[in-house]
């Protein structure tokens, strides 16, 4: 089921469908001008990437085996938020096939560069040190961080402040944005784990209090445990304001035409078909809550 839908104006989070299609046409040209930031290596440039790969009818795409934003499913084949949406996007600019290369989330990146892949496809969450070093399309989901606690959460853990506070230990993702946001709240001593399955076995084991990642992936790790349960979710904040969870996809800096014409059907999956869209990530727990209208520009 989709989670509850909220009207949040201040955060861009729960927006009225009627909102989120109205903002759509205004979105696609903010999209297409991609980050306000200079690149920090290498020259932005148009690329032909695209025309290569309809002709070749297959696309790679990078993925971090992290459900539910992307991942292998028991029959080999790439299922997740993301690659979901990539089927629908990549079938609509001409090429049929989807091809998943797993990799850890902190060798993302560098395997795009690498060209080990064409696009990352993994809902990585778009900020500035990671728009210095790749084109992102625009976001297509908005998502609140949550801790992966022991059962009942004896300490009374909400935020990052209260992890401070009370000097507990903390762990989280290889390359996350939630070690950026434990920083500054104060947290200096955080256990780095390779996912959310390595953070819930170190929360049981009783190695760290808690286990900081995506509201989502939280949720969907404690399905089932005796043992642990996620906390609800919350805004988490850097430098006093609102840190915004927004992830999208990825593609080289070179390949400015292939980002832009990704971003053009993504505007025109939110703005024509948005309950296909919404079908195609209810499955893995995202709805209304998480839909966004914000750009990667803004992001950037």
């Amino acid at each position: 089921m989709a989670p509850p839908q909220r009207n949040n104006q201040d955060t861009g989070r729960g927006i009225q469908r009627r909102s989120l299609l109205m903002g759509v046409a205004s979105l696609g040209a903010l999209g297409a001008a991609g980050c306000s930031r200079a690149p920090g290596e290498g020259k932005v440039e148009g690329g032909d990437l695209l025309r290569r790969l309809q002709e070749k009818g297959t696309v790679r795409i990078g993925i971090a085996s992290e459900p539910p934003f992307g991942y292998v499913d028991k029959n080999g084949e790439p299922t997740g938020e993301a690659p979901e949406i990539a089927k629908v996007i990549f079938k609509a600019l001409g090429i049929d096939e989807v091809a998943a290369i797993p990799v850890e989330f902190g060798a993302l990146i560098p395997g795009l560069k690498a060209q080990q892949f064409d696009v990352v496809s993994a809902g990585m969450y778009i900020n500035p040190p990671r728009c210095a070093q790749v084109l992102f399309a625009d976001p297509d989901y908005l998502m609140l961080d949550s801790f992966i606690v022991k059962k009942g959460n004896p300490h009374g853990i909400k935020t990052y402040e209260d992890i401070f506070k009370k000097k507990l230990k903390l762990a989280s993702g290889k390359a996350y944005a939630e070690i950026d946001y434990a920083k500054d709240a104060g947290i200096k001593d955080i256990l780095i784990l390779p996912d959310q399955v390595a953070g819930l076995d170190a929360v049981t084991q009783g190695r760290v209090d808690a286990f900081a990642g995506t509201n989502v992936t939280v949720k969907g790790v404690v399905k089932g445990s005796a043992r642990a349960e996620a906390t609800e979710a919350f805004q988490p904040e850097m430098g006093g304001k609102p840190a915004y969870g927004a992830g999208g996809f990825a593609f080289r800096l070179s390949e400015k035409n292939f980002r832009d014409a990704f971003n053009k059907e993504l505007h025109k999956l939110k703005a024509n078909n948005f309950e296909k869209l919404l079908d195609i990530v209810e499955p893995f727990g995202f709805g209304m809550r998480e839909m966004t209208n914000k750009t990667a520009k803004e992001l950037c």
